[in-house]
């Protein structure tokens, strides 16, 4: 799978909800709940972070949610992409590009929505088949002003801004013609999860998924 199909299959993912929650999860035994939570509040394609040692293990239980399109975050080497595929992952987010993850997620057929922010990063992922990026850290290196200067002269390439992104600011970049989706943090907290506080999250979920009807 070229980086042009896996840009096909990541936008195609993107448009199916304003938020894709970010999500680092410390308690695989909450995965499955946690997902069934956030698919019924609207938000199907959720990114699970590598950023813990229960990531791969919820991947592969939130992966038997139905309705549920569930991701790896925070991939960042050949390594990282085959656990996730083999654990289950339709796809791969990753903050940068390289050419060894470029190699590795064409091998696996894993879409990969890898991240840029300069121009120079943004053409060198176009020149490779990519059109759908991740913004990231999207607040830290100029919000939606930047994002929107970038729509100019790189009109046919779109994100998914994420870091920072809050339901105070998300509106400002859901409005740009370049912006797909968010990716946000704010809707899955550690203590509802470790609470079971399921309800407050469906909520959340159910906010953030009108949000393009703001």
């Amino acid at each position: 799978m070229n980086p042009t199909a896996q840009s096909q299959q990541t936008r195609t993912l993107c448009n199916l909800a304003p938020v894709i929650p970010v999500i680092v999860i410390k308690d695989a035994a909450k995965a499955v709940d946690l997902a069934r939570s956030l698919v019924s509040g609207g938000l199907p394609v959720l990114e699970v972070t590598l950023r813990s040692e229960a990531a791969l293990d919820a991947i592969k239980a939130m992966s038997a949610v139905e309705g549920g399109q569930v991701g790896a975050g925070t991939v960042l080497t050949p390594d990282d992409a085959k656990r996730a595929k083999d654990a289950g992952a339709k796809f791969a987010v990753s903050p940068g590009l390289t050419d060894r993850l470029i190699a590795a997620c064409e091998e696996l057929e894993l879409p990969l929505l890898p991240g840029a922010v300069t121009a120079s990063e943004i053409m060198r992922a176009a020149d490779a088949g990519f059109d759908m990026l991740k913004f990231f850290p999207a607040e830290a290196v100029g919000g939606a002003p930047a994002l929107k200067s970038l729509a100019g002269p790189l009109p046919k390439v779109s994100f998914c801004p994420t870091g920072g992104v809050s339901p105070d600011n998300a509106l400002s970049y859901l409005n740009l013609p370049n912006v797909v989706c968010v990716g946000g943090s704010w809707i899955v907290t550690d203590a509802d999860v470790a609470a079971g506080n399921w309800s407050a999250i469906e909520s959340r979920a159910r906010i953030a998924a009108a949000l393009r009807n703001s």
